[in-house]
């Protein structure tokens, strides 16, 4: 009777715990969904004036990642840092390089991909234009630490990541009268002049396998509840003589 007992609160419990976890992925789902359709609508709206500090505060990546912004100000060209990147041109760097904005605080701005052979500097001079310049683009969150299995080395001046804090650190920004946004922008398509960098390479993907996770738990569970019915139906049987 004990044994019986222990069966089926064993295969309710597993049988449960499976409903549960099914249950959560399409919830996940549900979530995921409204995400991708609240970022879509971000990429084409109309732009927006990029946030100031008294907005810092308030940013999260669910309210605020991929937001269309526009900027306009001087860039440091001087200070420029290049970023490890692999994109649909190939492996290179993107061009972080800081936008004083009229504002009157500091964006990193990624103007854009340039490959291994242009990253010296006059490789993409025609590219850098004097005085006072308009960007358009997405707003972007800091990738703190580098990349999978790459540390950035802000010594080395070696960098695998978009950390706005570390860069800034490196390049001597963050103690600036120009406070530094604690986001980047990744520049859009707009061509510049000798054709580097490129931007508009920014890749939106987001990854939406909660449904087949789902239907898997509930398999499970389906599994579960039905060999916990036929172990308990086997237990009822006598045995034969």
């Amino acid at each position: 009777m004990l044994v019986r007992l222990a069966l089926i609160l064993g295969g309710l419990a597993v049988t449960g715990v499976f409903l549960g976890l099914g249950t959560w992925q399409v919830e996940r789902r549900i979530w995921k969904l409204d995400l991708i359709d609240r970022v879509e609508a971000r990429i084409h709206a109309e732009p927006t004036p990029a946030p100031g500090p008294e907005e810092w505060a308030g940013l999260t990546a669910a309210s605020a990642e991929y937001r269309r912004v526009r900027l306009t100000g001087r860039f440091a060209y001087d200070r420029a840092t290049l970023v490890q990147a692999v994109t649909a041109r190939g492996s290179g760097f993107w061009v972080l390089v800081p936008l004083v904005t009229d504002r009157g605080f500091t964006v990193l701005v990624n103007r854009g991909f340039v490959p291994t052979e242009a990253r010296e500097r006059a490789a993409r001079a025609a590219g850098e234009p004097d005085g006072d310049v308009a960007v358009t683009g997405l707003l972007r969150f800091a990738e703190p630490g580098g990349g999978f299995l790459r540390r950035n080395d802000p010594a080395g001046d070696r960098w695998y990541s978009r950390d706005v804090a570390a860069i800034a650190a490196a390049r001597g920004i963050d103690g600036t009268p120009n406070e530094v946004a604690p986001y980047f922008v990744d520049a859009d398509a707009a061509p510049n002049p000798g054709g580097l960098p490129v931007g508009g390479l920014t890749v939106v993907v987001f990854h939406n396998n909660h449904l087949v996770y789902a239907l898997t738990w509930y398999a499970l569970a389906l599994m579960s509840a039905a060999a916990l019915i036929y172990v308990l139906r086997g237990s009822r049987r006598k045995p034969r003589r």
